[in-house]
């Protein structure tokens, strides 16, 4: 009970310099990420932590935001997650295990990709091309349900995860 506490925990808002950057202001702003279609950064790739964090920097407007609570609900939620950016993708792992998440920014909404998704409960709400493959969005007004992205997170971690 205390991992799904500390997982759904309420993420404190930044302050000053940093949440300025992270609203596209101040420094960061500078040579900033490419924005593809859809409004989704353009990152290179990469391993580790930091591609990653340029990616949640370089979102556009609310969804910064969005990026960052989720980063740290999956950094709670899955200890030593192996995180990467490819194909413009942040992707969350386990090593060893593959990739178990993806996000990507569109127009309207974030995508979360959940690779085993199928296997998880509940399923998350949309589908995919791919029957394994199942997707949450979320948008702008949407209130999202914390302790449920935590379930799925854990879940999802728990599965064999894909070799992108």
């Amino acid at each position: 009970m205390d991992a799904i506490v500390r997982c759904s925990m309420i993420i404190p808002i930044m302050i000053g310099e940093e949440r300025d950057i992270m609203k596209g202001k101040g420094k960061a702003q500078q040579g900033s990420p490419k924005l593809l279609a859809g409004g989704n950064p353009q990152i290179p790739k990469g391993y580790g932590n930091e591609p990653v964090q340029a990616y949640i920097a370089a979102m556009p407007g609310w969804k910064s935001e969005v990026g960052r609570k989720l980063d740290v609900l999956v950094e709670r939620c899955v200890p030593n997650v192996a995180k990467a950016v490819k194909w413009n993708t942040p992707l969350y792992g386990v090593e060893g295990q593959g990739w178990f998440l993806g996000l990507h920014c569109f127009n309207r909404y974030v995508k979360l990709t959940f690779f085993r998704g199928a296997s998880l409960d509940p399923v998350p709400p949309e589908n995919s091309k791919m029957p394994e493959t199942r997707y949450f969005h979320i948008h702008e007004t949407d209130e999202w349900n914390e302790a449920q992205l935590a379930t799925w997170v854990r879940q999802a971690s728990a599965l064999p995860g894909e070799e992108l």
